[in-house]
């Protein structure tokens, strides 16, 4: 048989490409980018980690202070809870106030005339008037500012706010603070220049179907002490004995001012359900313990002393007969049993 020879293109075939496909030099690899961070030189980043979780903390405590003040005035739920704690220039703050707003501004004594601002946001500041002059259910969020009279009424929480303000502040600086006057408009908050850092906190508030911010603006240069002392800037804990006496007694005080309810209680007993059901104000229940029960004395809802009960004057008293008690466990309390 005859040889028969291949021309180029089917030899090319045969070795999977053509030529020109071969020789196609590679494609250079591409320089790896350098990784870039985004600086702002207007706003540097004033706040390291470790002061974040001091700033966080206090505001913390902050807010469930508040809290715990509110509750007891407003006849009704309410709740704060510390979104952020963030640095502005003064600029930045009064653009992200709403119009109008309930911002009441305060002077810090003894720092050359520095100003802060507590704004309390529209909705909360309509709901505290509402609470304040006796209403009750979703308070009516009208679209204007406060009038003189509304904002008297909230000047009450501010003044308290000023108040946890300084205490929760008080082992880093020194924050005595007064407030000194009220605006509606954030445009013409001018109780610093634009470029002037501030710390502001925002706390959400959360009451009756309502949501809204309460702001606290702090301008930086009243807080240098802090920022520029050491780690979590804390106290100074090389005071003389004079200052920890001083300090001891001040705490001691303050442990002895706390109202702890306390409670005489008669052993548990059983009563027949017929003998519950004709109870009525003025009736005598009678009980089978003796004259001569010991009572459980309740400090708070502990059971810790035992006691006989007598007569002070003209007054009702008991005399602690047994010393201090383990609290019982909750599943050895004893339960009483109804009987027909």
């Amino acid at each position: 048989m005859a040889s028969e020879s291949l021309s180029q293109n089917e030899i090319d075939a045969l070795l999977g490409g053509s030529v020109s496909k071969a020789a196609k030099p590679a494609a250079a690899p591409r320089p790896a980018q350098a990784e870039t961070q985004v600086y702002d030189f207007r706003r540097p980043n004033r706040i390291s980690k470790e002061k974040l979780r001091s700033l966080e903390a206090i505001y913390e405590r902050f807010s469930k202070s508040l809290e715990s003040w509110l509750l007891g005035r407003v006849r009704g739920g309410v709740q704060l809870q510390l979104q952020s704690v963030e640095h502005f220039s003064f600029g930045e703050f009064t653009l992200s106030l709403p119009t109008p707003c309930a911002a009441y501004t305060f002077e810090v004594a003894n720092s050359g005339g520095h100003h802060g601002v507590i704004d309390f946001g529209h909705e909360f500041a309509f709901f505290l008037v509402d609470r304040l002059f006796g209403g009750g259910g979703t308070p009516a969020i009208p679209s204007r500012s406060l009038t003189p009279i509304e904002r008297m009424a909230v000047r009450v929480v501010a003044d308290k706010v000023i108040s946890v303000i300084h205490e929760v502040w008080q082992d880093y600086v020194e924050l005595d603070a007064t407030l000194v006057g009220f605006e509606s408009i954030p445009e013409i908050l001018r109780v610093a220049n634009r470029e002037d850092p501030v710390l502001v906190a925002n706390v959400e508030v959360t009451a009756a179907d309502t949501r809204s911010l309460l702001l606290i603006c702090l301008p930086f240069a009243v807080l240098e002490k802090f920022f520029a002392g050491g780690a979590e800037g804390r106290p100074d804990t090389h005071a003389t004995n004079a200052e920890r006496a001083a300090s001891r007694d001040l705490a001691e005080g303050s442990v002895r001012a706390v109202r702890t309810p306390i409670a005489a209680r008669l052993p548990a007993f059983q009563v027949s359900m017929r003998e519950l059901l004709e109870l009525a104000p003025g009736k005598v229940l009678s009980t089978p313990l003796q004259a001569t029960a010991p009572l459980e004395v309740f400090v708070g809802t502990q059971r810790r002393f035992l006691a006989t009960p007598g007569r002070l004057g003209g007054a009702l008293a008991v005399r602690l007969t047994d010393g201090l008690l383990e609290p019982p466990e909750p599943d050895a309390i004893p339960l009483t049993r109804l009987t027909n």
